[in-house]
């Protein structure tokens, strides 16, 4: 769980996000950063036992830097007013499909698969579902995972209006295919991040991710032949 203290931090930086604030406030942050390091090795502890790809992960591969990349933005607000632990057994410079938990005021979720993949790892997730799209449908429709997360996330922005190019309007898994993006949220009311049950609820939750991103990751390192 994070402390009080350490969701104030992150509601006072999104009204006064400056580096002049920022500073000021520097030993603030140093406090929100342990408490981050140790919310991400909470969620290591409870995951590792559960998903043993995730076994070499350290705390350092799971958090974010808190400078926002702003060189292509139009917000030139330079720091996050939110923190993410993202869990993948992806080496580095790999992406792989993995568990994500996002906290932030008005907008927390947990979530898993695989968001927006590069072109050349789109083009292998589709040639499996293709092939072993009744693999698919038998995760999705697992009860567990159906009760928490229901379906992929089938915005306009991570769906294509028409079939991709190779494959026919009438394949069996072509709601699927048109997918641009795999992955599937659950919100969650951000006051439950200081109860103590926080870390091992989710925990429980996100395992329900497992086959999903097995799934993906299988994709991403079948041979070519």
């Amino acid at each position: 769980m994070l402390t009080k203290e350490s969701l104030q931090f992150l509601d006072d930086l999104r009204t006064n996000n400056n580096r002049e604030w920022f500073q000021d406030n520097k030993k603030r942050y140093e406090i929100f950063k342990k408490d981050y390091h140790q919310l991400v090795s909470d969620f290591l502890d409870a995951m590792k036992p559960l998903d043993p790809a995730l076994e070499m992960l350290e705390v350092k591969n799971c958090t974010f830097r808190i400078n926002r990349d702003i060189r292509f933005s139009k917000d030139k607000s330079p720091y996050k007013s939110h923190l993410g632990v993202w869990l993948s057994s992806g080496a580095k410079g790999l992406n792989r499909a993995g568990y994500y938990v996002h906290i932030e005021k008005g907008a927390s979720f947990i979530a898993g698969g695989f968001y927006s993949p590069e072109a050349d790892d789109l083009k292998k997730i589709r040639k499996e579902i293709a092939f072993f799209y009744d693999d698919l449908e038998a995760i999705l429709n697992e009860p567990g995972f159906k009760k928490e997360f229901g379906d992929f996330n089938r915005d306009e922005r991570s769906m294509l209006k028409n079939p991709p190019r190779g494959y026919e309007k009438d394949h069996p898994a072509i709601e699927f295919l048109k997918l641009k993006s795999f992955e599937t949220v659950q919100k969650f009311d951000i006051s439950e991040v200081t109860k103590k049950d926080f870390v091992a609820k989710m925990s429980q939750k996100l395992i329900l991710l497992k086959p999903l991103n097995e799934f993906m990751n299988r994709a991403l390192e079948t041979e070519e032949f």
